[in-house]
């Protein structure tokens, strides 16, 4: 069995480090190659000082070496893998290859990271024994966020190369993999370029400015902040220019060919220098003393202050929660907006199905390489799906533009979708013309299978148990922003009994964009305002008992938290038996920032989980949140042995496993009685500390009363001294201190403020 102990980077750039650095974070040691060791460190600098960080944490940094590629040859010579990651040029990757080839060990797996050279030319004339082990491995920057690596087999790779490559990009490094034929930019840049220079070509037909297209093509229709121009800014003008330049070149058969010409602004901002964020300026720059951002007038190339675009369809679709819904609207909107967005996705529609089987042979490759590399929400023919298949089409006949000819036998066929979900999925073949069924991927779990599958044991509209299989119950949180409130608190209650009678674990997990936030913050300030007490009192004790039966359930509980898990949904996490948690995990306690504490149970577990009131005290007060798993592992706030899955796709089915595994032993617990406590010295010695920086200027008032506050709880309040106390003791302490807060004005005026502008402000 062939194993990984050891890769070898050559190329330290912007990707080549972030390749070696991820690599890293799985726990693979890298060498990291250039012209010389100089290089190579400044590389690898770079992946750890940038933003965004190419590292877990300082652990994994330590696990890459830099070296120069003269002068530590026989570092190529150990890599079990040897990866390539130099300037696009084929005459210099050719050149490089003869000597890496040369150098590397007769069975070490060779690839190239470019992003749309032939493989076939790069690979010309190697010999067999090379050609073997030779392959494209295209990772999309930044590789430790973005889900996407294209494989591309060179003339002569064994199948079981491809096989161990794309396992391992999977489970290890955490990667969406997608096959690809060995045609110009592959998959995803073949249609993110396209996507992209329908962009600007619309706008320079319809006369739209860099600010309007952005405004429509974000978040508004399932795609990043980014969205058109911005993304332009971050990847850099020379980069996006040489990928379009590439394909114009490369596919002279390619009848949109021409979209990819550089349009007469881009070659000038080109000639001038302005290439994006990484010169300071591209289709937006900072300017002016307060550092206003400024955008581009792409008629005259002249800068002023950017506007934010309103119309009157993006502000009502806004209003519309779910994406189909949503698209559906904007693209029947006569205005502006709507106009714009039809020719986009239209034409987008279009080529995506003519390059079918030009660069893979289904749909469903092309959707996973643009949800995966380009973080859209939803792929071209899912995109086409939700706008309704045969009203699309016919209404692009309707307008005189031919459809492709495999869309008019799959509308002679009678398909009415790409998609279909009555017995599992099945996709349309445009190649046989017929449903084929999506092939399952083992160690995945979808809830919204699972649902499909085996349905709902119980729903309300906060959460719902969903049976998943093999003895183990699922508890889904699906309210907006996923807070927890008393829907959550009652299905909490509903799966444990429920689990206890007729399965062996349950788990925790979700599929929204955050595994779980706080509660209800308008709700509680509501009350606050009204005096609503009793009933303020009355819910965050039905949330504490909730977790806490969680805690002590008579089956193993499993959390898988992903993304952001602040809160209320950090404190049902701290409560699980077992943790499976996302690599890319973003968790702690934003309450301080509302001038609030927590208040179910957070201050009680993380005293429990640390052992150390002073610790706990500055995570709390400081708001300080991980940026990964693994830091979220130091912190205290996982525990060592909680599992971590690179791959996000795995986590539902890895926290499955904890827990069945887990159900094996498992011994339910009660509740503790001696936790120790620091009782009025502890609490003193914490609120000298909190003054003392509030006389330095360092604290405001509220934040020093919500720190004396929480000092106040985690010593147990104001014991004569040290002593033990029991989980219920301090859960009322947390609940009275909560309540007091929400009495006060300031930390009312905090959660306004907050709720107005998602920015509280420090006084």
């Amino acid at each position: 069995m062939r194993t990984l102990r050891r890769v070898a980077v050559v190329g330290a750039g912007t990707m080549g480090a972030r390749i070696a650095a991820h690599f890293a974070n799985a726990g693979v040691p890298a060498v990291l190659l250039d012209v010389d060791a100089v290089a190579a460190q400044r590389g690898l600098e770079r992946a750890w000082s940038g933003r965004p960080c190419g590292f877990f944490t300082e652990a994994a940094r330590a696990l890459v070496t830099a070296g120069g590629i003269e002068e530590c040859p026989g570092d190529i010579g150990t890599a079990d893998w040897i990866i390539e990651a130099v300037t696009e040029d084929l005459a210099l990757k050719r050149a490089l290859w003869r000597r890496l080839g040369a150098a590397a060990r007769h069975d070490a797996i060779c690839s190239t990271n470019t992003s749309g050279l032939p493989l076939a030319r790069i690979a010309e004339d190697f010999p067999d024994s090379l050609q073997r082990r030779f392959l494209g491995t295209h990772f999309f920057n930044p590789p430790r966020y973005l889900h996407l690596v294209e494989l591309i087999p060179g003339p002569g790779t064994d199948p079981r190369v491809l096989a161990f490559v794309s396992d391992f990009c999977d489970r290890q490094l955490g990667k969406g993999v997608v096959l690809c034929n060995d045609t110009p930019n592959f998959i995803a840049n073949r249609i993110g370029c396209f996507f992209g220079a329908t962009a600007y070509t619309t706008m320079s037909e319809g006369g739209y400015s860099i600010e309007e297209v952005d405004a429509l093509t974000g978040s508004l229709i399932g795609l990043p902040n980014s969205a058109t121009f911005r993304l332009l800014d971050l990847i850099g003008l020379d980069v996006w220019a040489q990928i379009a330049r590439t394909l114009h070149d490369a596919a002279p058969g390619d009848a949109w060919r021409e979209r990819f010409a550089a349009p007469s602004f881009l070659t000038t901002m080109l000639a001038r220098g302005w290439l994006g964020d990484k010169s300071g300026q591209g289709f937006y720059t900072k300017s002016g003393p307060g550092r206003e951002l400024h955008a581009l007038d792409w008629r005259t190339l002249e800068y002023h202050p950017a506007s934010r675009p309103r119309f009157a369809s993006a502000v009502e679709a806004r209003k519309i929660e779910r994406l189909p819904e949503r698209l559906r609207m904007l693209l029947a909107a006569g205005d502006r907006a709507g106009e714009f967005l039809w020719k986009l996705f239209s034409d987008l529609f279009l080529y995506a199905a003519e390059r079918v089987p030009e660069i893979c042979g289904r749909v469903v490759e092309i959707d996973r390489a643009m949800r995966w590399g380009y973080a859209h929400a939803l792929g071209p023919f899912e995109c086409w799906d939700a706008l309704g298949f045969e009203a699309v089409a016919r209404r692009i006949e309707g307008e005189g533009r031919a459809l492709p000819e495999s869309i008019c036998r799959m509308l002679s066929s009678g398909a009415s979708s790409f998609y279909r979900y009555e017995s599992g999925v099945e996709y349309f073949d445009l190649c046989q013309m017929r449903w084929q069924p999506l092939e399952a991927r083992p160690g995945i779990i979808t809830l919204a299978s699972e649902r499909r599958s085996r349905g709902v044991v119980k729903e309300n509209a906060g959460a719902a148990l969903i049976d998943i299989g093999d003895g183990v119950l699922c508890l889904e949180f699906h309210s907006t922003g996923n807070t927890l409130g008393d829907d959550a608190a009652a299905m909490i209650h509903a799966g444990i009994e429920e689990a206890a009678r007729n399965f062996q674990a349950l788990i925790v997990a979700n599929e929204g964009e955050q595994f779980g936030n706080s509660g209800n913050l308008p709700m509680v300030l509501l009350a606050a305002q009204s005096g609503e007490w009793e009933e303020l009192d009355a819910a965050l004790q039905r949330m504490q008992q909730a977790l806490l039966a969680m805690k002590y359930a008579p089956v193993p509980v499993v959390a898988a938290p992903f993304g952001r898990t602040l809160n209320g949904g950090c404190e049902a996490v701290l409560h699980a038996a077992c943790v499976q948690a996302s690599a890319e995990l973003s968790m702690g306690f934003t309450e301080a920032s509302a001038g609030l504490i927590p208040a179910t149970g957070g201050c009680k577990e993380l005293l429990l989980r640390l052992g150390d009131a002073r610790r706990a005290f500055e995570i709390i007060a400081t708001c300080r949140l991980s940026n990964n798993a693994r830091e979220a592992q130091d912190l205290g706030l996982l525990r060592k042995t909680d599992g971590v899955s690179m791959n996000p796709e795995r986590l539902i089915a890895d926290a499955k496993a904890a827990a069945l595994s887990l159900a094996s032993h498992y011994v339910q617990g009660v509740p503790r009685t001696d936790i120790a406590v620091g009782g009025e010295a502890g609490f003193a010695a914490m609120k000298l500390g909190a003054w003392t920086q509030w006389r330095a200027g360092r604290l405001g008032k509220v934040d020093f009363h919500v720190a004396e506050m929480l000092a106040h709880v985690l010593n147990g309040g104001r014991l004569s001294g040290p002593q033990r106390v029991s989980e219920q003791y301090l859960l009322d302490l947390e609940r009275e201190a909560f309540l007091s807060l929400c009495g006060t004005a300031e930390s009312q005026r905090r959660i306004e403020e907050l709720l107005r502008t998602g920015k509280p402000p420090r006084s």
